[in-house]
């Protein structure tokens, strides 16, 4: 096969995406289909999911989330995610050892040095078990029984040793930033234990359907692990092997579409730390470095963006009840009236129940 463009890599990833055409598929079969959905936030999954789904109301997703369908935890990248709960029972096991090393970190060396840790692992279990908690409680009946330390930081280090999972709650539709979070173990919340030891075949697969083809520095980014290379060896008999147009060699399902670079695609309209922006090293084939750089010191944050002939285009953000967008390029009269008119869609979701309106800065 020749060379792949950079054209042909973004329209596969809008595709695998299902950004370049809404799909008529259940809100669950989506979040298995892309692993893990972002959820540092508790509203932006719902704006990733109505971008790629067609009808998509905030029940379809509030649903899975009471029922447990799908759960809200710390997994890839050590970062908070809703993923299928049947995905996490292997998923956190094959992430582990990129959360463990955190109990090393700075921000936990005053609350974990000197303490047993096999003591606090007995605490949380004894806490935890057969309970939801709210995390301040927790961290109040930890720090009782280990004085003078962070209440906080004990609770953080607790859910490195104990998988966690939030409660159904703290991803409901309402909150732009985060709000008070209940967790209990993971297993009891799910009804049926973890998977025993790491999957990175299973991870691998599952991450190139749905963003490949890809480099095995870019699956490292999506998970935050390491040490994948010697796995993608092992798995490269079954995969097939490609290379972008300056060479590099890129892994992929065998019977995974490759799209056509001139596949036509609409504006769309992204959730702040979306993972088709953020699932690769290389994130080129989605948003210039150049583009990158203009959200450099505040993309730790959260940038929502939208995207115009499938690439980032600018940042949209919520003011009130209005949707303010701010073009990073240049903007046809047909291509604003595009953007305008996807924001103007947009606007039921993010301000339920309000008349709202759509603002285009001028440049």
């Amino acid at each position: 096969m020749p060379e792949l463009s950079l054209r042909t890599l973004n329209r596969t990833l809008l595709l695998r995406q299902k950004l370049n055409e809404r799909v008529a598929m259940p809100a669950a079969e989506l979040v298995r289909h892309l692993v893990a959905v972002q959820a540092q936030e508790p509203n932006w999954p719902y704006v990733g999911l109505w971008s790629r789904l067609t009808d998509f109301r905030h029940e379809d997703l509030t649903v899975l989330l009471r029922d447990r369908t799908v759960v809200r935890a710390t997994t890839i990248r050590r970062t908070v995610h809703l993923t299928d709960a049947q995905d996490y029972r292997w998923l956190h096991p094959t992430v582990r050892p990129a959360i463990e090393p955190t109990l090393r970190s700075v921000y936990l060396r005053d609350a974990v040095e000197g303490l047993d840790i096999a003591e606090l692992a007995s605490a949380g279990t004894e806490l935890l078990t057969g309970t939801t908690i709210s995390r301040r409680d927790l961290g109040k009946r930890l720090s009782e029984r280990f004085p003078g330390r962070e209440p906080r930081a004990l609770v953080h280090a607790l859910g490195i040793i104990h998988p966690l999972v939030h409660d159904p709650a703290a991803g409901v539709w309402g909150a732009w930033r985060g709000r008070s979070v209940s967790v209990s173990p993971a297993g009891e919340a799910i009804g049926a234990p973890l998977a025993d030891g790491p999957r990175p075949e299973t991870l691998i697969r599952r991450y190139l359907a749905a963003y490949g083809p890809a480099t095995a520095a870019d699956i490292q980014e999506f998970a935050g692990v390491t040490r994948l290379a010697a796995v993608i060896a092992r798995l490269r008999p079954e995969l097939r092997v490609l290379h972008d147009d300056s060479g590099r060699e890129l892994f992929d399902l065998p019977d995974a579409p490759i799209a056509d670079p001139e596949l036509p695609v609409p504006v769309r309209f992204l959730p702040a730390f979306d993972n088709s922006c953020l699932g690769h090293r290389d994130r080129s084939r989605i948003i210039s470095d150049a583009d990158r750089a203009r959200i450099a010191k505040i993309a730790s944050g959260g940038v929502p963006m939208y995207l115009v002939d499938g690439f980032v285009h600018g940042r949209w953000g919520l003011d009130g009840s209005t949707i303010r967008i701010t073009p990073w390029h240049p903007l046809t009269r047909a291509t604003e009236a595009a953007v305008r008119d996807e924001a103007e869609r947009l606007l039921p979701l993010v301000v339920p129940g309000e008349a709202g309106k759509v603002m285009i800065e001028t440049r």
